[in-house]
């Protein structure tokens, strides 16, 4: 059984279409990551399935139930890190986790669920004087109240430091191996690449792409990234020398982009043409200190599929450029 199915659901809001004839299984156990910029649908989406926004089209079914007529069954299975979590400022972290599993007649430890976030020693304290990053915890410890069979995390990450990201990461494991399934919609693209099985792309209120990251690197095109250092040789030749190298490895076969900064040559081509691209450098007379490579990262394909052509307006994916590395990929 499916734990999420969208069939053609449309949500209009006077005359802003935020979401289009939008069709998404996310199958049982799965970690899902949901994709695009903002204002593009995701909030609206996830409200929809949480019957906070009742659609203008389409079915919405959620763990094997309509998701309107059947809400409050949904959400007694369904655990919710919403995207700006607000705490009430008087209560401590303990009361607002006695208050989850109160809503849900669970029969949790409300301080084996605050241990389980970080939260151990703070469970005392008022929620008012909580830092963000421990206010997303909070939410989390919440949102794992009654061991839900679906987990929709927005923005889960936001406001955690490292650690708490990678605790964050450990537990959306440690809950898909209990059985759950997780929806996961993020901007931190690196944290979705680690956790998720599929990813699904939105754009203009419509799905463009949806496969694993490595489905959606060979749909867009099989491009990596070659990251040279050019050495002191390259001196020897003179900037004209360099820039005629430069041409050079534009002209080549398989190469779609050339970038160089300073000292560093950042090239997208296809994984055969790499060779030929350290070739033409040495026939240039330019010398090679070191170079890197890498395959596109989630930040390429997702700029690849809401910036470039890499969507066709039915939402099938088309082969684009893939965009050359840019600094703090994640």
């Amino acid at each position: 059984m499916a734990a999420i199915e969208l069939s053609g659901v449309r949500k209009e809001f006077a005359d802003v279409t935020a979401v289009r004839d939008l069709d998404l299984t996310v199958e049982e156990g799965e970690v899902y990551g949901f994709l695009g910029p903002n204002g593009v649908g995701k909030s609206t989406t996830i409200n929809i399935l949480l019957d906070f926004v009742r659609p203008s089209a389409g079915e919405v079914r959620v763990l094997g139930r309509d998701a309107h007529r059947e809400s409050l069954a949904v959400r007694q299975r369904t655990g919710v890190l919403p995207e700006g979590f607000g705490v009430y400022d008087r209560l401590s972290g303990r009361q607002h986790v006695e208050f989850a599993i109160d809503s849900k007649d669970a029969a949790d430890d409300p301080d084996e669920l605050l241990s389980r976030v970080g939260l151990a020693a703070d469970g005392a304290r008022k929620a008012g004087g909580y830092s963000k990053g421990m206010r997303q915890r909070l939410a989390l410890a919440m949102a794992l109240v009654g061991e839900p069979d679906l987990l929709i995390l927005d923005e889960p990450s936001s406001g955690l430091d490292p650690t708490g990201a990678k605790d964050m990461r450990e537990i959306v494991r440690e809950e898909v191996d209990r059985g759950a399934t997780v929806f996961f919609s993020s901007h931190v693209l690196g944290q979705v690449e680690a956790v998720c099985d599929r990813v699904g792309i939105l754009r203009d209120g419509r799905l463009v792409a949806e496969d694993s990251v490595e489905g959606l690197r060979e749909a867009v095109g099989d491009d990596e990234t070659l990251v040279i250092t050019i050495g002191e040789g390259a001196e020897g030749v003179g900037e004209e020398g360099v820039a005629g190298a430069t041409a050079a490895i534009r002209d080549l076969e398989g190469v779609s982009a050339v970038e160089l900064d300073g000292d560093t040559l950042t090239v997208s081509c296809r994984g055969d043409a790499k060779t030929a691209v350290l070739s033409t450098l040495e026939e240039q007379g330019i010398d090679v200190d070191d170079f890197t490579t890498r395959e596109a990262s989630l930040e390429d394909l997702f700029l690849a599929y809401t910036e470039g052509e890499a969507g066709d307006s039915d939402g099938s994916p088309q082969a684009a450029e893939t965009p050359v590395d840019r600094e703090g990929s994640a």
